[in-house]
């Protein structure tokens, strides 16, 4: 029995009848966003207390995923039961990832250099004597991993602490593995043990559905604590550097947008039409993991295979972060401007290499984007750009969350629609009928099932 509800393999058909405007999740974000902003400027203490209802929200959103990314990976790879697909479906991802982020980088240097958000601050070195405590605060004292201990930590402990402590990249690795052996057992195995699997990534879609009305609740907590907390006027001491990065980011996503249409033959308009609710959600809650379960739900719907989706958008999640490596690779150019120093072109492309390593451990770990450019900063080894000028950055640094959130997804969609077309994956005609918002039937998990356990019983 069909489940009617978001899954990455089911994705709802167009009901016949337009639903109100004020029952659209799009309008109730637009509202939530417009007055968490104004309870945050005109009473920044209440707003600032509202924090609680972003946090709420989010750990809601959490709770799911671990579980969600799991079944979605196992049932497309022992869909497939190709372990050389899965592995070029891996290699090309990486390929992909690690072109489009030191391309990231390269812009951002770019943009930076052209626009120099850091002239005219004229900080004195001297007044950063409490910047390093300041950083140490903002970050928990902690640090980025190294090369070596980030891809070991690829590999969890236990199934249950990978599960418990939600890290995805283990439980990612996890459902490979599962995946895999599941689809080895071929004609031996149960047939019930996919069908439960697909079951229960059904009930969790259902619980995402039901989490996901609550939405503009948390969008309404985060952005009123955003401003409460940080000021209005923080626009304006960092006007130049917030338009330089936001400047930035409107030029990459076109470029993005070129990429999808080149090589997947994607119209990135229509796309960010077609997950808008999603895309607000990420903006006004400031993170991309909650929307993680609808938008492999939505690139599923949209044509990506099962298997190319569940194993390009986690992996995306650490590796692809495209708007976080544009933003470091500018802040690194505001720190020397602001600091009144003329970095050499060797001395950035150090700074690219440094970045191209420090971005890939920085997803879940607190305050990342400061231990990056710390580690970037003590790494060129300028002598007057002391690591504590890091502290500079936290007054803006929240405020370019949106910033980051958007290009993080974009990049990771565009990403899965490249990577599905290049491994042949991509149903392009669904595509087109989805993003024009034509009625397209929806995908029936039941028959794949029964395809499945057919293919086993013969």
């Amino acid at each position: 029995m069909a489940i009617d509800t978001d899954t990455p393999h089911s994705e709802p058909a167009r009901p016949a009848t337009r639903t109100r405007w004020y029952r659209s999740l799009f309008v109730q974000l637009l509202v939530a966003i417009v007055g968490g902003i104004a309870i945050g400027w005109i009473w920044p203490d209440f707003g600032a207390d509202l924090k609680p209802l972003a946090d709420g929200f989010i750990k809601l959103i959490k709770m799911l995923i671990a579980p969600i990314i799991f079944c979605t990976v196992v049932l497309g790879i022992a869909h497939v039961g190709d372990l050389k697909s899965v592995g070029r479906i891996g290699v090309k991802a990486l390929i992909y990832f690690e072109a489009v982020t030191t391309f990231a980088l390269l812009f951002g240097l770019l943009i930076g250099n052209l626009f120099g958000p850091g002239s005219g601050f004229r900080i004195d070195p001297q007044t950063l004597a409490n910047g390093a405590e300041a950083v140490e605060k903002k970050t928990n004292s902690g640090e980025l991993p190294h090369t070596v201990d980030f891809l070991l930590n690829i590999i969890p402990t236990s199934i249950i602490s990978a599960f418990a402590e939600n890290a995805l990249l283990q439980v990612l690795f996890f459902a490979v593995l599962f995946g895999l052996a599941l689809a080895k057992f071929g004609e031996k195995g149960p047939p019930i043990v996919f069908e439960l699997i697909d079951h229960f990534s059904q009930i969790f879609f259902t619980i995402i559905g039901w989490v996901m009305r609550l939405a503009p609740i948390g969008a309404f907590g985060a952005m009123a604590y955003i401003i409460g907390q940080y000021g209005i006027s923080s626009l304006g001491s960092y006007g130049k550097l917030i338009l330089c990065c936001y400047l930035a980011a409107v030029l990459f996503i076109g470029i993005l947008g070129g990429i999808a249409w080149i090589f997947a033959g994607v119209n990135l308009w229509k796309f960010v039409r077609y997950i808008k609710d999603e895309l607000f959600i990420a903006l006004g809650t400031a993170s991309t993991e909650v929307v993680l379960p609808r938008i492999m739900a939505k690139l599923t719907n949209a044509g990506c295979s099962r298997t190319t989706t569940g194993l390009v958008v986690p992996t995306g999640y650490s590796f692809n972060l495209d708007g976080a490596t544009l933003y470091l690779s500018i802040c690194v150019l505001f720190l020397a401007q602001a600091l009144g120093v003329d970095l050499t072109l060797g001395e950035q492309i150090t700074a690219v290499l440094i970045l191209m390593l420090t971005s890939k451990g920085m997803a879940g770990v607190p305050g990342s984007s400061f231990l990056a450019l710390s580690a970037t900063v003590a790494a060129i080894g300028h002598g007057a750009i002391p690591v504590a000028a890091v502290a500079l950055l936290l007054g803006a640094d929240r405020i370019m969350d949106s910033m980051r959130v958007s290009v993080n997804l974009l990049g990771n969609c565009v990403a899965t629609f490249v990577v599905a077309n290049w491994e042949g994956q991509l149903d392009k005609e669904r595509m087109r009928a989805v993003l024009n918002g034509d009625d397209v039937e929806p995908l029936d998990d039941d028959e794949l099932v029964s395809e499945k356990v057919a293919a086993r019983s013969t």
